[in-house]
């Protein structure tokens, strides 16, 4: 073998250890965070609870025309329907908003609620709009709706999955966590969900009077994060429908927002954390 031949195959194996090694980094930048919370006792636990507001004038532009199986996804003919992004109650609280701990390494054993780790698909509409599934468990989906759905999930899990008849229930178990966005691609580009991935229990998500608790605390010094998804839309995106074939124009919005704030709990007490959240 001449030195030209000894050199070019230098070169090919000196490319091939590059890429290799480049594969290797981007292939372990994305692996997810392993989660190190650990189940234990808790003694003397305390409770964390609090109410998500809105402040100021609410969005009037949440509502999205429907224009595809009229029956099922319109059955009170309204002509639209709203896309749940922002729900404000009579008091001002803010539903739909994912509370958590986010630095507690130890702490009771998952309890989350069942609902919210199990899907439907209901008059054009995921239900409930926002879903908590504990890392390492099943998500159970189903629709109750006689047309093509299909759960989209992007995220933390990637899933395609139809749903051509009714209450056939599919399983799926979600070992990352993280967030995942859920969109139908039959056609009906309204429907949309979030969903989250959990390592640990203390999560929760605001009810209608945008009310939250997290239970059984360890005593300690904490950031509490409310999480929402958003509400601002910034135009539209195109995509298909699974069925037709067609492009169909889907609205986008803009990114989750989050506020955080510090607590200190300490043993069979009440801490109190309000958030206060607002277009600014």
């Amino acid at each position: 073998m001449n030195a030209q031949e000894t050199s070019h195959q230098r070169n090919f194996f000196l490319t091939l250890f590059t890429s290799l090694f480049a594969f290797f980094l981007a292939a372990t930048t994305f692996l997810p965070a392993q989660s190190d919370y650990r189940v234990v006792t808790v003694t003397d636990g305390g409770n964390i609870s609090g109410i998500v507001k809105w402040s100021g004038p609410v969005p009037h532009d949440m509502e999205f025309p429907v224009n595809k199986d009229l029956q099922i996804c319109d059955p009170d003919s309204k002509k639209t329907t709203n896309l749940d992004r922002l729900i404000v109650g009579p008091e001002e609280g803010v539903a739909n908003t994912i509370v958590y701990l986010k630095n507690i390494s130890s702490g009771k054993a998952m309890d989350l609620p069942e609902q919210r780790r199990h899907l439907d698909q209901k008059n054009c509409r995921y239900i409930p709009h926002i879903l908590l599934v504990p890392q390492n468990a099943e998500l159970k989906m189903e629709s109750s709706d006689a047309t093509l759905h299909t759960v989209h999930m992007e995220g933390a899990a990637t899933f395609n999955l139809p749903f051509p008849f009714a209450h056939q229930v599919t399983s799926r178990v979600l070992s990352t966590p993280g967030l995942v966005n859920l969109h139908c691609n039959g056609g009906h580009v309204w429907m949309s969900a979030e969903m989250m991935v959990v390592s640990h229990p203390y999560y929760a998500v605001t009810d209608e009077s945008g009310r939250f608790e997290l239970s059984n605390v360890p005593p300690g010094n904490y950031e509490v994060v409310a999480w929402h998804e958003g509400w601002v839309r910034e135009g539209k995106e195109q995509t298909y429908d699974v069925l037709t074939q067609h492009k169909v124009d889907r609205p986008r919005f803009a990114e989750p927002r989050t506020w955080e704030k510090s607590v200190t709990v300490t043993g069979n007490h009440t801490s109190v954390v309000n958030f206060v959240i607002s277009n600014k």
